[in-house]
């Protein structure tokens, strides 16, 4: 990716997104981070409707962290939604979520997640999972053509 990313964090605990948007000052990357919090505002924001319909504003995101465990619309819906959207489909999406089990796991992977991150407990972990999104996803990695 070799403009500056844009990151949509789909997050509906305020505890998370705080350490999440702190881990990102703290590990000095200037990506610009938009919110959503909880499924359906990430919906909303994805295809441009009601607050989000501006995409001067909010443009469509080049990564996405998303969380599974949301009230509502959850984030496997969200995922769905994503990969069976044409021009969404190629965004990559991480899921950051607290969740071990191995069938949310497993789904994630099935429905097109592009990788799957454990949340970590310390601050020091967030910042060191900042880091590590920022060394692969946007060093290594190249990214999908745009269609």
């Amino acid at each position: 990716m070799n403009e500056l990313a844009k990151i949509l964090l789909v997050e509906d605990n305020p505890m998370d997104v705080i350490l999440t948007l702190d881990a990102f000052k703290e590990a000095k990357l200037k990506n610009k981070i938009y919110v959503a919090r909880n499924g359906e505002e990430a919906l909303d924001y994805l295809f441009g409707r009601n607050q989000f319909s501006n995409r001067e504003n909010f443009p469509i995101p080049t990564l996405i962290l998303l969380d599974l465990k949301m009230p509502g619309i959850d984030g496997f819906e969200v995922l769905r939604q994503i990969k069976s959207t044409e021009k969404l489909k190629r965004i990559p999406v991480i899921i950051l979520t607290s969740s071990k089990e191995e069938a949310d796991r497993a789904l994630s992977y099935d429905i097109g997640a592009n990788s799957y991150l454990l949340k970590p407990v310390a601050f020091n972990g967030f910042i060191e999972v900042v880091k590590k999104i920022d060394d692969y996803w946007f060093s290594l990695n190249i990214s999908a053509p745009k269609e």
